[in-house]
């Protein structure tokens, strides 16, 4: 009857209103506003973004493998794509792509979607980009063949120190078991015994990953995950005998940022005691959705189900108030104090749950890591948030680090010279301020030397990715991270280990 009535509706609007009417929009709103009803996380597709919205979880694109920013108007290579067809002709970390096509490609009319529309293609098409690169005076053209790009979820994994490892995963994507057991493999040559996985500003992904993921780290016949709801029976998960690291110590890294697939993860960690869950409580999406399409190649993707860590906890936090309140519980975490003081956290004694070692961990409400970190505001300024914002970083490594390619490697033959020995000198920061001043950025002594550590950081870090690739700009930037220092500190005491676990 309902869905009758919505149909009787459209085909009223459509024959009888007044004026023309574009009935797909009305339809398509309509839409929005019934699933908007129902909770947060249910959502309409537009046709036209299904492949979009695809593509972060697919795990590739076809275009011509470049990470870009668009800096003074015109769009600047950050770097290649190793092995991508942008590399392979030999387009660099710095470069300028002034035309594209023969079309002059800088000016107002560069943004994000111009770039997407001219460098993004079918495989197999060609494309030509004409080039600036450094000081030299002579434009080059490159033509570009482009290809399959992949998306990695892993942005870095190398051994901090002794026999500890470190995995940094963006994603639960199509490809993410395969790149996390390659990582680990490779770590394992190298001595693993002890690993860091870092699920911070994880959003999720796909579930049947996320299982497999767990799978890796769990011993056989563990209960990983069970979804259930109003119109589908319970269906679990349990653990195979295929994982590739279940006994050496294990640190999970969380924050208000993990969500969903980061959170089945951790939950099954933590509810075995498999592991160590350090940092700060976690989104809280405990809620399952299924895809649906529409006859006109739109998607629904519908809540169908919520999921279930092993001890029966679900994470879900409430949304009883409407999907704008829901949203503004960030916000809300921040003004509670929360992001500072763990104390500032309160769950109900109803879902109160005990792990397999008996630990008392809460349901309702995200994850909360066994061990808080407040967030690190050592480094807050105005200045610094001014350098990010008016992208003032970015600049100066960009332009510093093509300059200097061939000097620094010669320096430094290998990656692990340059972390130990390069230092941002004071004359670089002389010429850094001068980068800050053309942006309009006010230079305020005082806070400069608050944030100065940080802002050195940052330009070393920048400098290592530009010259090498995004892995060596973690190396760089994790020496000075206080959470990864505490699982450092975690993890290298077996005695503090096992206590946590008790």
């Amino acid at each position: 009857m309902n869905a009758q009535k919505l149909g009787t509706t459209l085909y009223l609007i459509e024959n009888f209103y007044t004026d023309t009417v574009d009935l797909d929009k009305v339809a398509e709103d309509a839409i929005i506003a019934a699933l908007k009803e129902l909770d947060p996380h249910s959502a309409y597709i537009s046709r036209k973004d299904v492949e979009k919205a695809n593509e972060q979880l697919v795990g590739s694109f076809e275009g011509i493998g470049v990470t870009f920013q668009i800096i003074r108007d015109t769009i600047t290579v950050i770097g290649p794509t190793p092995g991508g067809p942008s590399e392979r002709v030999g387009i660099m970390a710095g470069d300028k792509f002034i035309k594209i096509d023969g079309e002059d490609s800088f000016g107002k009319k560069i943004d994000n979607e111009y770039v997407q529309k001219h460098l993004r293609g079918k495989k197999g098409t060609k494309v030509t980009v004409t080039v600036k690169r450094g000081n030299d005076p002579e434009l080059m053209d490159f033509e570009i063949i482009r290809d399959k790009i992949p998306l990695n979820s892993i942005n870095a994994y190398f051994m901090m120190k002794k026999d500890v490892g470190y995995i940094k995963l963006d994603r639960f994507a199509q490809e993410t078991t395969h790149e996390f057991t390659s990582a680990l493999d490779s770590l394992k040559k190298q001595g693993l015994k002890s690993l860091i996985l870092d699920l911070r500003s994880n959003t999720g992904g796909y579930l049947n990953t996320a299982i497999e993921m767990v799978d890796q780290l769990l011993k056989a016949d563990q209960l990983i995950v069970y979804q259930e709801g109003l119109h589908q029976p319970r269906q679990e998960w349990r653990s195979t005998e295929a994982g590739m690291y279940t006994e050496g110590k294990l640190v999970v890294l969380i924050d208000e940022g993990s969500a969903s697939a980061s959170e089945i993860l951790s939950g099954a960690v933590q509810d075995h005691d498999r592991g160590v869950i350090i940092g700060r409580r976690s989104f809280g999406k405990g809620l399952v959705q299924r895809p649906f399409n529409l006859p006109d190649g739109s998607v629904i993707r519908l809540t169908t189900a919520r999921y279930h860590t092993p001890t029966g906890r679900c994470i879900q936090r409430p949304y009883e108030e409407g999907t704008e309140e829901y949203y503004k519980e960030m916000t809300k975490r921040l003004e509670r104090g929360e992001y500072f003081h763990a104390d500032s956290i309160h769950f109900p004694d109803s879902l109160r749950y005990k792990t397999d070692n008996g630990r008392v961990v809460y349901g309702g409400g995200g994850i909360m890591p066994d061990i808080f970190m407040a967030i690190d505001t050592s480094f807050d300024s105005k200045l610094y948030t001014n350098l990010v914002r008016k992208g003032v970083f970015n600049k100066y490594t960009v332009d510093y680090a093509m300059a200097n390619r061939d000097k620094l490697k010669a320096k430094y033959p290998d990656f692990s010279q340059f972390n130990d020995q390069f230092e941002v000198s004071d004359s670089m920061i002389e010429d850094f301020k001068a980068v800050a001043e053309k942006e309009k950025v006010e230079w305020n002594e005082e806070q400069y030397q608050r944030s100065g550590k940080y802002v050195k950081l940052q330009i070393k870090a920048l400098i290592a990715r530009n010259v090498w690739d995004m892995q060596q700009y973690y190396e760089v930037t994790l020496t000075e991270d206080p959470i990864i220092k505490k699982a450092l500190e975690i993890i290298l005491n077996d005695k503090v280990y096992k206590a946590t676990l008790r």
